[in-house]
């Protein structure tokens, strides 16, 4: 007689359990890239080897971090993912992002600083498109509303001073921090973003509302207007 084989059988499914065995006694550092990705799959699609898909996957992106950060349709069309597993790479970055945004929404921006770096870059570093977003405060320099302003094409957003300037008030802010991301990686500040920003502190500055900074996203960092005397 044959040995009879569950449903859910694999050859990958000892292997799974080889990595659930690291990743609870040793943590998720003793998983690699594909690893991880392979085992959130794995919670998706329990019944397949899901190695090569998160290799595959890795590979098409070009990393860890763009992958969890790509267009979430964009990840539904590759070959072999579907809604749930797409869903399960998602719920990964949004818990990360939650995770990172925690000490921004819950401190003084401003003491706080390097954790909003963090969740920035986590969140726009890798984007293919330009993301505008403005971080309205109050006089503690406490976080009110962190929203989108804008997103644009490839290399394009707007950002609207009058549209800025009226939400500051709406919200009854103090203080606003600009972020946009560039697309093409680099993190250095344009003209038109710099020309762009004094005329947000010019109309700011009519209304009492200070403008801390002008932060730029890039895969290769981030740039600082403030730090860099350019405002």
């Amino acid at each position: 007689m044959g040995v009879a084989h569950t449903t859910d059988s694999h050859h990958g499914a000892g292997h799974r359990a080889r990595l659930r065995t690291r990743l609870l006694e040793a943590g998720g550092d003793s998983l690699l890239d594909h690893e991880l990705v392979e085992y959130i799959l794995a919670l998706a699609i329990p019944r397949k080897d899901t190695k090569p898909l998160a290799k595959q996957l890795l590979a098409h992106y070009g990393g860890f971090s763009a992958l969890l950060t790509a267009d979430t349709e964009n990840i539904a069309r590759q070959s072999g993912m579907g809604e749930t597993s797409t869903a399960a790479l998602k719920i990964v970055q949004a818990a990360a992002l939650r995770l990172l945004s925690e000490p921004v929404r819950e401190q003084p921006i401003l003491a706080s600083w390097q954790s909003l770096l963090d969740y920035l870059r986590a969140d726009m570093a890798h984007l293919t498109i330009e993301r505008v977003r403005t971080l309205y405060l109050n006089s503690k320099n406490m976080l009110i509303r962190d929203e989108i302003a804008s997103e644009g094409s490839i290399d394009q957003a707007a950002i609207y001073t009058r549209e800025v300037i009226r939400r500051a008030m709406d919200l009854g802010a103090a203080a606003i921090i600009l972020v946009h991301n560039h697309p093409s990686g680099d993190s250095a500040p344009s003209r038109q973003d710099i020309a762009m920003t004094r005329d947000i502190i010019a109309a700011a500055k009519n209304f009492g509302i200070a403008v801390h900074d002008h932060i730029i996203i890039g895969k290769d960092g981030y740039s600082s207007m403030r730090s860099a005397g350019l405002i």
